[in-house]
């Protein structure tokens, strides 16, 4: 670009040259014509100064490209040798760099290696320190268990002995009034019964503790049930308005999460249902349940009600007639009840009176006999 530049400003030198040449020659035209000159003399002479200084100027503009060229070649071989030195200290700063990184790495792994002896060491050793707890755990618990059981066995000793201390007493008693004999046999079979008792206790706690139980399992069954209040509540409200013959038996069933259950007479079934519904005090108004079981020698239906305001359940259940198995409907009550009762009516022959659409809804009318009973003979062996 700069020889560019520069061969320009000789073209325009060497035009400002020939314009000057050409007023010059303008100059000597006008001075010949003065003098006399002749005309042709005057052009050739002005024709020849132009092709001269032409000349002149292509031949200056040449000598400064080339001094161009020259300082061009110059700069870039300086250039050059300085690039060719940053190069090579570079290449020396780059090689000690990767020398420094190759001790840093060979460091690293010395300390990595010793960083993975230490960790591992530091888990067996925590390991090792857990066997140990949980050794020492289980043997505690192993002893807490013996230790209960123990103190289990030696207080129902003391009950016993107990008992029978307060029966020597009254046998003492009766020896003075002549009644020794009979109050004797008595003694020995209440320390009999004292001993039963003892022995049935430690043997279900061990037969507990070798099913993987624990001591708290045993003693629930002798731990009041936290629904027993609500129990009593409703048999007693129960007792109160429909009389006391109303229910054959009131229990706590442990093995349905302790839910309340009342067995209810067959024609007090109904009555005591529509009594739990409406009842204020009561106020079961869902049937989340209701289904039907052949015990053989009778069958059974089971109702699971829930109380939304008092968040309280209870069972209801009512034995049936296995030959005759008739019980009345609760659809008017819940209308909820509606498919249970037409499944077991498909299934066990259970016959709800009262029932607005009572039929077969999984086998068909056409099917023969109720495959839940426990006396069901397939009517096709080969079906």
């Amino acid at each position: 670009m700069s020889e560019e530049k520069d061969v320009q400003q000789r073209k325009k030198e060497a035009a400002e040259q020939a314009k000057q040449l050409a007023r010059e020659q303008l100059a000597a035209k006008r001075a010949a014509e003065q003098t006399e000159q002749p005309l042709e003399e005057m052009k050739a002479q002005t024709e020849d100064d132009l092709a001269l200084a032409k000349k002149k100027a292509a031949e200056a503009a040449k000598a400064k490209a080339a001094e161009l060229r020259k300082q061009k070649a110059d700069t870039v071989s300086d250039k050059g040798a300085e690039a060719e030195g940053d190069l090579a200290m570079a290449k020396q700063k780059a090689q000690e760099a990767q020398e420094v990184e190759g001790e840093k790495q060979e460091t690293s792994e010395e300390d990595i290696a010793l960083a993975k002896k230490k960790a591992a060491a530091a888990a067996k050793a925590r390991a090792a320190a857990l066997a140990k707890q949980k050794a020492k755990e289980t043997a505690s618990g192993r002893a807490e268990d013996d230790l209960a059981k123990q103190k289990a066995i030696a207080a129902a000793k003391a009950k016993a002995a107990a008992a029978a201390k307060a029966k020597a007493a009254a046998l003492a008693k009766q020896q003075a009034s002549g009644t020794a004999g009979e109050s004797e046999d008595d003694l020995a079979k209440e320390k009999a019964k004292a001993v039963a008792a003892a022995k049935a206790k430690a043997a279900a706690m061990a037969k507990a503790k070798a099913a993987g139980g624990s001591r708290e399992t045993v003693e629930k069954e002798d731990t009041p049930s936290p629904n027993q209040p609500f129990l009593d509540k409703y048999v007693k409200v129960i007792r109160e308005h429909l009389g006391e013959d109303v229910l054959e038996d009131a229990y706590i069933n442990r093995l349905a999460k302790d839910v309340p259950t009342l067995v209810v007479k067959k024609d007090a079934y109904y009555k005591v249902a529509e009594f739990l519904k409406y009842n204020e005090q009561l106020h079961f108004d869902y049937l989340s349940e209701l289904h039907g079981t052949d015990f053989q020698t009778h069958m059974e239906v089971y109702v699971h009600l829930y109380s939304y305001q008092n968040r309280q359940s209870v069972a209801l259940k009512a034995k049936i007639d296995r030959d005759k198995p008739e019980i009345a409907s609760l659809v008017p009550l819940w209308q909820g009840a509606n498919w249970p009762e037409c499944e077991a009516y498909d299934l066990l022959g259970i016959r709800f009176q009262g029932h607005p659409n009572l039929i077969r809804i999984f086998l068909g009318e056409n099917w023969v006999g109720h495959p839940l009973r426990k006396d069901y003979e397939p009517y096709d062996v080969e079906v």
